[in-house]
């Protein structure tokens, strides 16, 4: 993977205009850096870091407490960011929670309060269409218009049922809102994961300068004569920079799959929003316009033929009409069924960071048995040196 994320744009809101949003690929943890870049003269002055930090770490007596603090200095190394990166995981999780909840029309989000509002609005618009009315001719009203009781009816259910018109249309309104509001606390925990990625980037820029140092200081050492000191400086050093590098890298391919999560589900909520602002305003025009139409009918005073052939021809415009509002709900409804987060996407991440960790237990593991003939090369050494540390002492006692 060649691109590169950016920090959260604050730019105004676009034109309506409902798009599909696009999949969201797995990130792999060697990609992970590349997507958050670091500034070529940070790398520099972070390169310098490291290669000073070994020199001193090489420099120091192994049995120091001076040097056994910066080994642990090692092991801490981006802490605070790798808990503020899992903090941030684990609000995703909940949030996924939170929208499989939605799919099953369980939860109390933003997304389920819209959606039990649409199907409301359908149901309502569906009962008050006109051509799902029984507008047939009846007896006459006032001795005039034919068919008039049941048009009267029809136009006094339509003029009952404009309260919970009303009604649906502030509840659409009030999903709208949530959705912005949804969409505002996304901004701030992207923002606040682009700050923790770019930490961890940088960490991730000097462990790896921490490990070529130290491989170069080895190779150094075992030049000169100093193999001892050498494999002292392996085992104690670059082990755990290797292990901590292996953690950051990890932990910064799960940031950067959070980071893009958090963009997809912003964008699948701005697309609710177009969604839902488009039923609240042509689905309901199209009711009242499709009203208008049928209530010109009741006003019209024309002869019985007339009315037949305006009938026929206002009965097409209406179905036509009807039509395009099932069309358009089917479409509108289809969009917001179809813009939750993908479980499975979000399976395979994890997927892959367990199978990463699994893969560093198996090196720890491998590592330990070289390290186990490290610490029996090290306790036949300490033998080897004891008849002299004797003599040492009986001549001080002396």
């Amino acid at each position: 993977m060649s691109m590169q994320l950016t920090p959260p744009d604050t730019a105004a809101s676009t034109p309506l205009v409902l798009n599909a949003p696009e999949s969201l690929d797995i990130v792999k943890v060697d990609d992970a850096p590349g997507m958050v870049p670091v500034p070529a003269e940070r790398q520099q002055e972070i390169n310098a870091q490291a290669r000073a930090f070994v020199s001193e770490v090489a420099a120091m007596n192994p049995h120091s407490p001076e040097y056994t603090s910066k080994i642990d200095g090692i092991n801490r190394l981006a802490g605070q960011q790798l808990v503020s990166s899992a903090s941030t995981s684990s609000r995703l999780l909940e949030r996924s929670s939170t929208s499989l909840a939605s799919a099953k029309k369980s939860g109390s989000s933003a997304q389920v309060h819209v959606a039990a509002t649409l199907g409301e609005l359908r149901s309502t618009v569906e009962d008050l269409t006109p051509n799902e009315a029984d507008l047939s001719v009846g007896r006459k009203i006032l001795g005039i218009i034919p068919g008039g009781n049941k048009l009267a009816k029809y136009f006094q259910k339509y003029e009952t049922a404009q309260t919970q018109l009303d009604k649906i249309i502030k509840s659409l309104m009030s999903g709208q809102d949530e959705l912005l509001k949804d969409n505002a606390a996304l901004a701030q925990e992207k923002t606040q994961l682009w700050e923790t990625m770019q930490g961890l980037s940088e960490y991730a820029v000097f462990a790896k300068a921490l490990d070529a140092a130290t491989a170069d200081r080895i190779d150094q050492m075992k030049l000169a004569g100093q193999v001892e000191e050498a494999n002292t400086l392996d085992s104690d050093v670059l082990y755990p920079i290797r292990q901590r590098h292996q953690d950051i890298l990890t932990q910064l391919a799960v940031s950067v799959q959070g980071y893009l999560a958090i963009d997809m589900i912003r964008k699948n909520n701005t697309e609710l929003i177009k969604g839902v602002e488009r039923a609240r305003t042509t689905t309901i025009s199209a009711l009242r316009t499709a009203v208008i139409v049928a209530q010109a009918l009741a006003n019209q005073k024309m002869v019985l033929d007339q009315i037949d052939a305006i009938n026929t021809t206002t009965n097409n415009m209406i179905l036509k009409t009807s039509e395009m509002l099932k069309d358009q709900t089917a479409r509108i409804h289809q969009q917001a069924a179809s813009s939750g987060v993908s479980v499975e996407t979000l399976q395979k991440a994890f997927d892959n960071v367990f199978q990463t960790m699994d893969a560093i237990d198996t090196f720890r593991s491998q590592a330990n048995k070289s390290m186990e003939g490290t610490v029996h090369a090290l306790e036949a050494g300490l033998e080897r040196a004891r008849p002299y540390l004797d003599r040492v002492r009986q001549q001080e006692g002396n």
